[in-house]
């Protein structure tokens, strides 16, 4: 029996180590090898090889048709992203059977990802998995299986106009017990920017303003929500990622944050382009009201998973660098100082120098190369000395213009 005499029948796949499985972006080459080690002599009839990736869903709800009768609904659907089969070892065209010799057999195998994939995921109604399997047919025997899985991450770049963009809102309630009106409650937040990467801090500025009787509790949190599609009917799980409690805010008092942090913790992207399953995120602004609902104030996220880069975009890089820290505003003085004169921050020489054009033999072989063009300079003059008196006041006899005429 070939039980015996195999050994070893695994798939290994290039840049993986032991069980861990490997990792691939969209449009990428998966390459590989079927491993197989024989104790003895062995007769195999074919080695096919299958790569699949695809997205799937499933729940059930009750129904109740009547009193007394119930019955389960089911919704399920599927969408396929890979199908790719390969024969790594084809049987001879006599229809006789291959013998493989004992020792370590190795075959072999390269395919190409489609360029559009959603990225692999886990959850309670559905899934995105992605995997290589591997059959070994023998003659008189059943199909000896093996199977591999790998990860697809969807590349999502933050650095984008959509997504460098500030989030902002603002929301109030009225607050009533027993119909009495208890005060208004408002919440105004803002982020510097929609997209973010696991691991980053959100700065969070916040103002909210309790006109209440009662004490409110602020609180921040990153909400994960699953939608699950089949069937035209969507089933949606909502998970709290991370979350900060502020400070109790007295009645009739305000609470300003400064860019509070949050951080972001280790979550999978967020997955916005598959047809039945997707994953979104949102910071959400929580005000606790003693006697009444909550007052909630959500702003959108994007986990991507291409961080910010350090000099892309100015809004981004300055609003994330400055936001939180804003003391350096205090120390601009009201009154502007006055300026320096001219003459005291380039001397006569130094300005005659610096707008004279260069001479031809100063640039050398600049002025014949074909992407490089010279313009001369023009030479203004200095302007005037600084002064807080008006040097032509208007005169007196000078005859106002009638408006009329």
């Amino acid at each position: 029996m070939i039980f015996d005499r195999l050994k070893r029948f695994v798939i290994v796949l290039e840049g993986t180590e032991g069980d861990a499985p490997a990792a691939f972006s969209p449009g990428q080459a998966v390459s590989g090898r079927v491993v197989l080690e024989l104790a003895a002599a062995a007769r195999l009839g074919a080695l096919r090889l299958r790569a699949m990736g695809a997205a799937r869903v499933h729940w059930t709800e009750s129904r109740s048709a009547g009193s007394s009768t119930a019955y389960t609904q089911s919704y399920s659907d599927q969408v396929e992203f890979l199908c790719h089969r390969d024969t790594l070892l084809a049987p001879p065209d006599n229809g006789e059977v291959t013998v493989l010799q004992a020792g370590r057999h190795e075959f072999p195998f390269t395919f190409q990802l489609p360029e559009t994939l959603a990225t692999s995921f886990e959850g309670k109604h559905g899934s995105v998995r992605y995997w290589v399997k591997a059959k070994l047919h023998r003659p008189w025997a059943t199909v000896k299986k093996v199977k591999k899985e790998f990860t697809v991450i969807e590349p999502i770049d933050i650095n984008t106009p959509a997504l460098l963009a500030p989030q902002a809102g603002a929301k109030e309630k009225l607050a009533r017990a027993w119909y009495c009106n208890r005060g208004q409650v408002s919440v105004t937040a803002k982020i510097d920017r929609k997209g973010y990467t696991p691991g980053e801090v959100i700065p969070i500025f916040a103002e909210i303003d309790n006109c209440t009787s009662r004490a409110v509790v602020p609180k921040a949190a990153i909400i994960q929500t699953q939608t699950f599609i089949a069937r035209g009917t969507k089933k949606q799980k909502k998970s709290v990622v991370t979350s900060i409690v502020g400070d109790s805010i007295a009645a009739g008092k305000r609470e300003v944050w400064h860019g509070r942090a949050l951080k972001i913790p280790p979550v999978g992207p967020s997955i916005l382009q598959c047809r039945i399953i997707q994953v979104e995120y949102s910071l959400k602004v929580c005000v606790d009201i003693p006697g009444t609902s909550k007052l909630l104030l959500e702003l959108p996220l994007v986990i991507g998973t291409i961080p910010l880069h350090p000099f892309g975009s100015r809004t981004s890089s300055v609003s994330s660098q400055y936001s939180v820290n804003l003391d350096w505003l205090s120390s601009i003085p009201e009154q502007p100082e006055a300026p320096p004169e001219y003459s005291t921050v380039v001397s006569s020489p130094e300005a005659e120098q610096s707008l004279a054009p260069p001479c031809r033999s100063e640039l050398g072989g600049v002025l014949e190369g074909p992407f490089f063009a010279y313009i001369q300079e023009f030479r203004f003059r200095p302007p005037p000395l600084y002064s807080e008196i008006d040097p032509n006041p208007p005169s007196d006899t000078i005859r106002p213009r009638c408006m009329t005429c």
